[in-house]
């Protein structure tokens, strides 16, 4: 009897994808009118010139007819087979990677859900990028195919060297506003004296990259001239904490990290932030306060943390700590937070602005920031445990 032919294990980089299912809408957003219920007992309502809309009125020009409704494009494939990351969706998904990946090794794909195994949201997959291919981590996430995948099933992709320092992070560093809070610290000074659309118009460019962040900060600065020096007690009692933000903060210090916030916003309520979630260090910027201490300046004292300093506060951090940088998350949202998450070992764009999407390492756009838990390939099972 011949011995059975051994396929050789495969050889190359090891690379894992954390699939996130991330869709809230229904699964069919319009109803079309033949997708209506009806029965006998319906009642007919009067028929009336006045019910008819503008340019609808009897017409003997057949141009002028009203079409019929068009009938419902085509549903999203998640609505199709169901709104959970299903079979058909991840076997779209190895054949995406066949189409992109030279030589791609099938048989080596290796599938886990991390939530709920029979209707799962979130899944890692491994597999081989075969030795000597030309194709990157960094190009597989801006893959025209991949993009493709994920817009037809709903899904996000972040893919990561599945090695041991992507499991074992030990410093995480965030951004403050719009990241581990809900709001924009700057645009609630300016609310307080009514210049908010003014503030917020050049907030709103300056985190798309299309201004320069420093002469921005001192432009939106100048505009809080004659703002009260309370207004960060003021501001204290509107803070919302982004979904998950306390629990991950948690959730990584008992994992032993130590955890930053690196901020554009401003020291007293990025070292308010630090002290409630109990953050190992915190960078912001210094508004000038009056003579007085009664009204801030406009002016801005100190370094600035733009997105230079922000890089160099992960450098200074990391090697403070004994930290390798492969060993580093970092959080963010505005384009000042892409210069820090490009020297972390990941980098990702939490309900980031548009340009940031594009060019963060990752990006997700889940309901909350313990979903960052995930990267790591902790399931939601053990993402429990540690907030026991």
């Amino acid at each position: 009897m011949a011995a059975l032919a051994v396929s050789p294990p495969p050889t190359g980089t090891h690379i894992v994808a954390t699939l996130f299912y991330s869709t809230t809408l229904p699964p069919e957003a319009r109803i079309h009118p033949d997708s209506t219920h009806h029965n006998p007992h319906d009642i007919i309502p009067t028929a009336s010139l006045t019910s008819l809309t503008h340019g609808s009125v009897p017409t003997e020009n057949i141009d002028n007819y009203p079409l019929e409704p068009p009938t419902p494009g085509p549903n999203p494939l998640d609505h199709l087979y169901g709104s959970y990351i299903s079979r058909g969706c991840l076997t779209s998904f190895r054949q995406a990677l066949a189409k992109v990946i030279p030589n791609f090794h099938d048989k080596s794909v290796l599938e886990k859900a991390l939530d709920n195994p029979s209707w799962p949201r979130v899944m890692e997959v491994t597999f081989f990028i075969p030795t000597g291919s030309q194709i990157t981590v960094e190009s597989l996430r801006r893959n025209e195919t991949i993009s493709r995948y994920e817009r037809e099933w709903s899904i996000e992709t972040v893919f990561q060297v599945n090695d041991v320092w992507r499991r074992y992070k030990r410093l995480a560093v965030f951004d403050m506003d719009s990241t581990l809070i809900q709001q924009e610290v700057i645009d609630e000074i300016a609310r307080e004296i009514g210049v908010v659309k003014e503030v917020s118009a050049i907030t709103a460019a300056a985190m798309n990259g299309e201004l320069d962040f420093e002469e921005s900060l001192r432009r939106r600065c100048a505009l809080l001239k004659g703002v009260p020096s309370t207004v960060w007690e003021t501001l204290k009692t509107r803070i919302t904490l982004n979904t998950g933000a306390a629990d991950l903060v948690r959730s990584l210090k008992k994992l032993g990290f130590k955890t930053a916030v690196l901020s554009g916003g401003f020291t007293p309520l990025a070292g308010w932030l630090a002290g409630e979630l109990g953050l190992d260090y915190f960078h912001a910027n210094h508004l000038v306060v009056s003579a007085d201490g009664a009204t801030l300046t406009g002016e801005v004292t100190g370094e600035i943390v733009h997105a230079e300093r922000k890089r160099l506060h992960v450098l200074d951090i990391a090697a403070k700590e004994g930290v390798s940088l492969q060993q580093v998350i970092a959080v963010g949202d505005g384009a000042n937070d892409l210069p820090m998450m490009g020297v972390a070992g990941i980098g990702v764009a939490f309900h980031a602005k548009p340009r940031v999407q594009m060019e963060a390492p990752a990006r997700l756009n889940t309901s909350t920031l313990t979903d960052v838990l995930y990267l790591f390939g902790l399931t939601k099972e053990e993402q429990e445990e540690l907030l026991r």
